[in-house]
């Protein structure tokens, strides 16, 4: 049995196209984390004060960044998606897109 006949036997349920799109966001929300993070600069996170406005540390940021790595793989992996889910793979990209326009509009004004 080919990995095409096992994928066509057990094909995506409603929840795995759930799990992908939150892969998604946490794999893209782990780059400016990690970018920051391994520049040296300090950038939001959720244990900033006040939480997600204030700056966190470089380390924090790179703390954070592999977190949203670990979690968004294995999300990824849970949810099945797969180069012959073409609606799997448009969730998983959806899930990068809005994470990354709600970060450009929450990020944008720690730049001023």
């Amino acid at each position: 049995m080919t990995k095409t006949d096992k994928l066509l036997e057990n094909p995506m349920k409603w929840y795995h196209y759930i799990v992908g799109f939150f892969a998604g966001a946490f794999l893209t929300n782990a780059i400016p984390h990690f970018v920051n993070g391994i520049s040296g600069n300090a950038f939001p996170t959720p244990f900033a004060n006040p939480p997600g406005q204030g700056l966190s540390s470089p380390l924090t940021n790179v703390l954070w960044a592999l977190f949203n790595l670990l979690a968004g793989y294995l999300l990824f992996r849970v949810s099945k998606i797969n180069s012959k889910s073409k609606l799997g793979l448009f969730i998983f990209f959806v899930g990068m897109i809005l994470i990354s326009i709600m970060s450009s509009i929450v990020f944008m004004d720690k730049a001023k």
